[in-house]
């Protein structure tokens, strides 16, 4: 007994146990139950905000039920297989944005998908998952805390498919994507040193960014945050009825479909970016505060995951993942109440959407990989 004591991992936690059948199926009980509930809300509210259309609902419910294969799919293999496939990934998702730039499919102004076989996908969504991964690849594998080669390596690895990305432009993805890469960086445990450093890099950059880097209605979407009344029935508009209909919920709602901003199409893209505005008018606060419970629940199951992980690379990964889901919440709920700029984020597992669905359910499909692997590890 002594010996086999000796041979178990010392970061094994309070989690290690026989397997049960959702370990023997690679699933986490916990966060499969939490994202149920979550999708499941997520279906009540899209079909107010879409006017009461079943088949926005059943459309939506099609793609969530992909959206679990996939999860499943992805939890089926073990992170040492992942992190050997990250390079192999991250390249061909940086050869489909370059393809994009040479024979992408356009559309309002943007060329940002790739057209194979009749299929249209966007590449930039790979890179949500490839950057990540390839970063928690790179790193897992050397001594941390990475030094400044490395932690330089990684910045190159971002830069590249963010550059691409913001040339279709599509500068919201970009930036998601690069604070992805950037999360893995962190959670290699740089210093606090280097942090401040690029905080204080980003401040400086902010002018240069304004006059070279951002296109006019960019800068446009910026001013209309500090000053939506300045154009009240254009570029303010979204702003301003969104911040109407939260209002106007107060503590209990309106009532289920009974909200007038959305169900009279005041307010702009009502079952995709600015659906929590519905779920405030018609729930009110403790709707909203349901939601939130929900995330947050989420949140903290993805980090104890990644606290009793087996490797760096399922720590990195872990820690990655978990905080680009809380940068969707937080941006998506900043941009409906006004306190950041409209960047086009859809609120996660709620708005309607297929390929931003799947891809948050293939990243907690590898959230489970790395949960259900230190349970056979300490079988």
């Amino acid at each position: 007994m002594s010996e086999y004591v000796r041979q178990m991992p010392e970061n094994v936690g309070p989690l290690t146990r026989p397997p049960g059948v959702a370990a023997k199926l690679h699933v986490d009980a916990p966060l499969l139950v939490l994202l149920m509930l979550l999708t499941a809300y997520g279906l009540v509210v899209l079909y107010s905000a879409s006017g009461q259309s079943m088949d926005a609902v059943v459309r939506q419910g099609r793609y969530f039920v992909l959206a679990y294969v996939v999860m499943f799919v992805m939890a089926q293999f073990s992170p040492v297989r992942w992190s050997r496939w990250s390079p192999w990934g991250y390249l061909l998702g940086v050869s489909f944005l370059a393809a994009v730039a040479v024979a992408g499919v356009g559309a309002k102004g943007a060329q940002r998908w790739l057209e194979l076989g009749g299929f249209r996908f966007q590449p930039s969504e790979i890179m949500k998952l490839g950057v990540p991964m390839t970063i928690a690849w790179y790193l897992g594998s050397r001594v941390l805390p990475p030094a400044s080669r490395h932690i330089a390596v990684c910045l190159l690895l971002i830069a590249i498919p963010c550059g691409l990305i913001i040339r279709q432009p599509d500068l919201g993805t970009s930036l998601l994507i690069g604070a992805s890469g950037l999360f893995g960086i962190f959670m290699a445990g740089i210093s606090w040193r280097f942090i401040f450093g690029t905080v204080l890099v980003a401040i400086f950059s902010a002018w240069p960014a304004w006059m070279f880097l951002l296109e006019d209605y960019q800068k446009q979407r910026i001013l209309t945050l500090l000053n939506p009344e300045s154009d009240k029935l254009g570029a303010g508009w979204n702003i301003i009825q969104s911040k109407t209909a939260i209002g106007s919920g107060g503590w209990t709602g309106k009532g289920w479909t009974q909200g007038t901003q959305s169900q009279l199409d005041f307010l702009p893209e009502s079952h995709t970016d600015f659906i929590i505005a519905v779920l405030a008018e018609e729930f009110g606060l403790k709707g909203v505060l349901l939601l939130l419970g929900l995330y947050i629940l989420i949140l903290l199951r993805a980090f104890w995951i990644g606290l009793y992980a087996q490797s760096s690379y399922g720590r990195i990964l872990c820690g990655s993942i978990t905080l680009t889901f809380f940068v969707y919440i937080f941006v998506n709920m900043g941009m409906v109440a006004g306190l950041l700029p409209v960047v086009g984020v859809p609120l996660p597992l709620v708005s309607a959407g297929g390929t931003s669905v799947v891809t948050l359910m293939a990243g907690f499909g590898l959230l489970m990989a790395v949960s259900t692997e230190k349970r056979v590890v300490g079988q």
